[in-house]
């Protein structure tokens, strides 16, 4: 059965924002990312630019389907600040998203309360100062085909808009990796299929 939504919203480029309470400082940081490594280096990073903070909370989600999250609290109480974080790019329906927040302790503990408010808020910041888009899942196709097809290759790429990733060739054959929105891709291997086209995903 054909997926009916392959579309989600991520933000475009990385955004910042900032939270203070009680002389304790939230910086955010969110990131537009597409896999967990991206995230690995980019905490990393921050890890050695705020090395004088003393947590680095951070919550990601990936996927058109918004299937994998993952999250620490980074020392915090348990609960106390990650999910607070997550919270939020669920409640903007975000994916492909990387949240940190570096908190700067200001000498006065603020309770479970008051850290879940701080690490909502500084999140909500950074967010409502990035730019949110709409972004299409797709999947990677790689035909072949003889020389003869590739009419017909060429028009069901017109016709379904599909983007073409890398072609080659090599002796009677063509090579072609394309780029297919994934509620199409059943539906456009189907009719490549019909014209004996080579299709693997």
């Amino acid at each position: 059965m054909p997926i009916k939504k392959d579309y989600y919203k991520t933000i475009k480029q990385p955004s910042k924002g900032v939270f203070k309470d009680k002389r304790s400082e939230f910086y955010a940081f969110a990131y537009p990312i597409e896999t967990e490594d991206e995230s690995k280096i980019i905490r990393q990073k921050l890890k050695k630019e705020y090395h004088d903070a003393k947590h680095h909370v951070y919550a990601m989600r990936l996927g058109y389907d918004m299937s994998f999250c993952k999250m620490s609290d980074d020392g915090e109480p348990h609960n106390s600040s990650a999910p607070s974080i997550l919270s939020q790019i669920k409640s903007y329906e975000l994916s492909d998203i990387l949240i940190v927040v570096v908190r700067y302790f200001g000498g006065k503990k603020l309770g479970i309360p008051g850290l879940i408010n701080a690490y909502k808020q500084a999140a909500i910041s950074a967010i409502e100062h990035a730019e949110i888009v709409e972004k299409i899942a797709s999947d990677t196709v790689k035909i072949s085909f003889s020389f003869e097809k590739i009419n017909d290759v060429m028009q069901i790429i017109k016709k379904e808009n599909i983007n073409i990733i890398n072609k080659d060739a090599a002796e009677n054959a063509y090579y072609m990796e394309l780029s297919i929105r994934k509620s199409k891709t059943e539906d456009i291997i189907k009719t490549f299929n019909k014209f004996n086209i080579k299709t693997k995903q």
